[in-house]
């Protein structure tokens, strides 16, 4: 069952307890403090509550900047993995530039041995996550 935590203009940010799951959907192109500011809230909320599983449902999120995704690869995942992500999955529409995106982060996870795959429904995504807990 998912909760709510933050919905901000931007961005709303779930749990569901049941799959230890935290979810950003993204509802429009983030100014660089939102973008950092929505996984920062991920990160303080998984320190009370478990999160092993993450998804970014990015169809609505626009081109992400160089600076954000190196500041993703550099800051976030190291910091996610040390509050106990084990896998992570990304929801989006395939639009080239996002492509392009999602190809670098999957670069930089995977030297972590964390899974990364991408969705194009949130559904698909939620039952792999629930794969691992049968």
């Amino acid at each position: 069952m998912k909760q709510v935590i933050f919905d901000f203009d931007y961005a709303q940010i779930l749990h569901d307890p049941s799959l230890k799951l935290g979810i950003v959907v993204w509802k429009h192109k983030p100014e660089n403090s939102e973008y950092q500011n929505a996984f920062e809230v991920m990160i303080e909320y998984s320190k009370k509550h478990i999160i092993e599983n993450f998804l970014s449902d990015i169809r609505n999120q626009g081109v992400v900047s160089p600076e954000n995704r190196k500041w993703f690869e550099s800051v976030m995942i190291p910091k996610a993995i040390n509050n106990g992500l084990k896998r992570a999955a990304v929801c989006f529409d395939g639009n080239v530039f996002k492509k392009y995106y999602i190809n670098m982060i999957i670069q930089v996870i995977n030297k972590y041995g964390i899974p990364l795959k991408v969705f194009s429904s949130e559904e698909d995504a939620i039952k792999w996550f629930q794969s691992f807990y049968k």
